[in-house]
């Protein structure tokens, strides 16, 4: 069983930046997907980002791209998500999520591929 916790969330003013922290326990990963998704008040979870364990290739949302940056730091378990720019729309709790399947492409930016979830980490930007 994989435990991941999220950290870093908080309240910005919209321009702002914050830095999401992803901390993964419980299993080796080697070439899995790991990825962010948010869920704002009222609406479906969506796809952010996906980073692959082992090549650090990367998707992003076209909503944030250009703005938000994922990277992981493997000796540590850990993945992070950069957030700058930022947006009231960006307003949302961050969960971050590991695939136990080896699989990379385009699936990754979907829910279905995820096996285990984070809590979430509340991010608010203020206009």
């Amino acid at each position: 069983q994989v435990q991941l916790v999220e950290s870093g969330g908080g309240l910005v003013q919209a321009g702002g930046s914050l830095r999401l922290s992803c901390a993964a326990s419980g299993r080796t990963f080697s070439d899995n997907a790991m990825g962010w998704f948010r869920q704002a008040p009222g609406k479906e979870r969506e796809f952010v980002a996906a980073i692959r364990w082992s090549g650090g290739n990367s998707y992003y949302a076209d909503s944030v791209k250009g703005r938000f940056t994922i990277s992981r730091d493997n000796p540590r378990n850990l993945m992070y998500l950069e957030m700058n720019g930022l947006k009231p729309e960006d307003t949302a709790v961050y969960y971050c999520a590991a695939a136990r399947r080896l699989v990379w492409g385009p699936p990754v930016t979907t829910m279905l591929m995820y096996n285990d979830w984070g809590q979430g980490t509340q991010v608010t930007v203020s206009s």
